[in-house]
């Protein structure tokens, strides 16, 4: 797992208003997670509610929903988890592999790759 600080940028379906977020790279969460009264402010919403399973092995519940996200300049649909308030927001692999960044823990910074198809 991989965690450095990014800066994100995060918009409704209906809005061209990006809000800027400042996510954790977590190569371990699946889907990138923001708190859900900036994603209701935006006007996400819940698509599903899925299952998670945390670190410590419990899992949860959580709902998700569609989102614009600018990554490296380039804008693009995600799917984004609805967190508590008072969470971290988190930038989730599903997120990162869409735009092909790949994590440079050593430099902290994202860097383009190539997609595979193997």
């Amino acid at each position: 797992m991989s965690i450095f600080q990014y800066p994100l940028e995060i918009s409704g379906p209906a809005s061209a208003e990006f809000q800027r977020v400042i996510t954790l790279v977590d190569t371990g969460s699946t889907f990138t997670q923001v708190p859900s009264a900036l994603l209701t402010r935006l006007g996400i919403r819940p698509t599903e509610t899925v299952r998670f399973r945390l670190a410590d092995g419990t899992t949860i519940r959580r709902p998700i929903g569609d989102a614009q996200v600018r990554v490296e300049g380039r804008t693009f649909s995600t799917t984004v988890v609805f967190g508590d308030d008072d969470a971290a927001a988190l930038l989730g692999v599903y997120t990162l592999e869409r735009p092909l960044l790949a994590v440079d823990p050593v430099g902290q910074r994202l860097v383009p790759t190539d997609a595979l198809m193997m």
